[in-house]
């Protein structure tokens, strides 16, 4: 006989499909579905509800239900775009076919499809590039913020450093990045685009200061008595980091990749929206310079897109600090 065994947070759901509650339970399935849902109807009414009364330069402020309209129109763009890719890829294999039995000498060229990128496409874009900034940024920040919780002398040193350059701006970046990656990445075939670069190098240096100091100071929060222990098993430098600093480390250090991925998505749309790089932000920036009657709703509905983004890169954070984090008690919400 096979026994079912369900997850802690689906036992309210069983209890309510039993009829058996207990009040626990009730106050569980209260905070996990029916607070939640109730929270977003009222955001629902109270955001229909101020639409109306808002009267913009482009036509009235768009309510849910027309934000709802324009999000089919970017599905159904998204599928006719794709439509056409596969059209003219198919035309293309017929036209180089019929030439390969007039010529069979002759070399087929290969064309890329150009057509204008969907607003799916844009999403694509934007979240290689902030996962490739982040991954860049963490890659610097974590060993880093060992060497800086393990040495007093580094930290003194590399303290000024990190206050000077921790509260600067993207927009003070952005320009400055732009104009050295113009000058150092020259080449007749790039293997990446410049306006790549340009957005990846702005949200590394803007996002990997959380990730260095939060890991930092779990390096230095490692309980005395592991340290002793790993004195008295005398353990190598790396033995002792990977033993004892890290696990007693991650912690705090998945609390910086959380705040630094959510910095990175918040800088990636900033500064696409400015230097007009792909992606959601320069989706955003043409909506606004479209001017018309619809542009008001795509842009909201690529608002709403990026935060529920933002939100579901938190989760996964979460999940894998779930997954690798030792000390459950640890896990925040």
């Amino acid at each position: 006989m096979v026994t079912l065994t369900f997850p802690t947070w689906m036992e309210p759901y069983r209890a309510l499909a039993t009829g058996k509650m207990s009040g626990e339970q009730w106050q569980a399935l209260l905070r996990q579905l029916i607070w939640p849902v109730m929270g977003v109807a009222i955001f629902l009414l109270l955001w229909q509800l101020a639409a109306q009364r808002i009267d913009t330069s482009l036509g009235q402020f768009p309510g849910p239900a027309d934000v709802w309209e324009q999000a089919g129109s970017l599905v159904d763009e998204h599928q006719a775009s794709r439509a056409k890719e596969a059209a003219f890829h198919e035309r293309q294999e017929k036209y180089i076919a019929s030439r390969l039995q007039q010529q069979p000498e002759w070399e087929p060229v290969y064309r890329e499809y150009t057509g204008a990128p969907t607003f799916f496409d844009q999403i694509g874009t934007s979240l290689i590039t902030v996962m490739s900034g982040f991954l860049l940024a963490s890659m610097i920040a974590i060993p880093l913020g060992i060497v800086i919780g393990l040495s007093s002398t580094a930290h003194a040193a590399m303290n000024p450093l990190i206050q000077l350059f921790k509260p600067v701006s993207p927009l003070a970046w952005l320009p400055l990045v732009t104009m050295v990656v113009s000058a150092v990445y020259v080449t007749d075939d790039p293997l990446v685009a410049k306006s790549f670069l340009t957005s990846m190098f702005t949200v590394t240096l803007c996002c990997l200061w959380p990730t260095l100091m939060n890991t930092s100071v779990g390096v230095t929060s490692v309980s005395q008595d592991l340290t002793n222990v790993s004195k008295v098993l005398r353990l190598n430098a790396w033995s002792h980091i990977r033993k004892i600093v890290l696990p007693s480390a991650l912690p705090m250090m998945f609390t910086g990749l959380r705040l630094s991925l959510g910095i990175a998505w918040m800088v990636l749309i900033a500064a696409e929206m400015l230097a007009q790089n792909p992606g959601l932000g320069k989706f955003v920036w043409d909506e606004f310079q479209n001017g018309s009657s619809q542009s008001l709703g795509r842009i909201m509905v690529a608002v709403i897109v990026i935060g529920l983004i933002g939100f579901l890169l938190d989760r996964l954070m979460l999940m894998l600090q779930r997954a690798l984090v030792w000390d459950k008690s640890s896990v925040q919400r």
